[in-house]
């Protein structure tokens, strides 16, 4: 027998693939119910309606990518390697978490009231990731950083300006390629030595 937890479990990850396809706007309630094989009714016992459905698939990814970021930057000692992890994972992650990556750039979508909680807490948990990274790095004399405030600042918009290019415009581009040039720039800066 499935409890109740594991109910919503599902609801949320067939919601997940069927916004994901769609987007939050075009799903139906009926669509969800369809792929889920189940009542429109039985759904409204686990949740109040599309709307909180999609807080809670946005919630989940959220915490999947926080989950994802951790392992890649806990796998590794140097400073060097946790900020390519990062950069990597973190790209990679948003193509595979289409409903995160939609609930904190999509202007469409700024009328939920969770939606600018979600915005907030992604730019202060990812600065806080960043400024720790830069901070280690410069700690142990890998990272020649002043500031790691505007540092972490100054990375995070460059990883920011990536994500049109990758994502919005669905360019077929080789998505590494993209990272490593990001990567070459950060640790070695554009000036002649």
């Amino acid at each position: 027998m499935i409890n109740k937890e594991e109910y919503r479990t599902r609801i949320i990850t067939i919601a997940g693939e069927i916004f994901s396809r769609y987007g939050f706007k075009k799903t139906t309630m009926e669509e969800i119910a369809n792929g889920l094989k189940m009542g429109k009714s039985s759904i409204y016992y686990y949740f109040t309606g599309k709307e909180d459905i999609f807080e809670a698939v946005v919630l989940n990814e959220a915490n999947i990518l926080r989950s994802e970021l951790t392992k890649a930057i806990k796998s590794v000692d140097s400073p060097i390697e946790k900020m390519r992890n990062y950069v990597f994972v973190r790209m990679k992650s948003f193509e595979k978490l289409a409903n995160y990556y939609n609930a904190i750039f999509d202007k469409n979508l700024d009328h939920f009231n969770f939606i600018e909680a979600v915005r907030t807490n992604y730019d202060r948990e990812e600065l806080a990731i960043l400024r720790l990274i830069l901070y280690d790095g410069a700690r142990k004399k890998v990272f020649n950083v002043t500031n790691s405030e505007f540092t972490a600042v100054a990375v995070q918009t460059a990883l920011k300006g990536l994500e049109v290019p990758l994502f919005w415009k669905k360019k077929n581009m080789n998505i590494e390629d993209r990272l490593n040039g990001i990567l070459e720039v950060l640790f070695n800066g554009i000036l002649r030595k």
